[in-house]
């Protein structure tokens, strides 16, 4: 790989690094506010809409690190 496809490569992870960055603190937020809701609220729909997001958003950061990872081994 030349040097010119390397450093577009680097330009994309670090721009994945920024997203992760971005998923996690919004993902962080959402299980603040889930840990905020009242006990007899636990069961109710929006609730379990909060936990799917938050297993849906771990999934992406998850995603965003092996897509990182690949990359990263691509350029080496």
């Amino acid at each position: 790989m030349n040097r010119q496809r390397r450093v577009r490569l680097q330009e994309a992870v670090r721009y994945l690094s920024k997203a992760e960055t971005i998923v996690d603190a919004v993902c962080g937020e959402e299980e603040d506010s889930m840990d905020n809701v009242p006990e007899s609220l636990q069961c109710s729909e929006r609730f379990e809409l909060m936990e799917e997001a938050i297993d849906n958003l771990n999934d992406a950061i998850d995603s965003i690190g092996e897509a990182k990872t690949k990359i990263e081994t691509a350029i080496s």
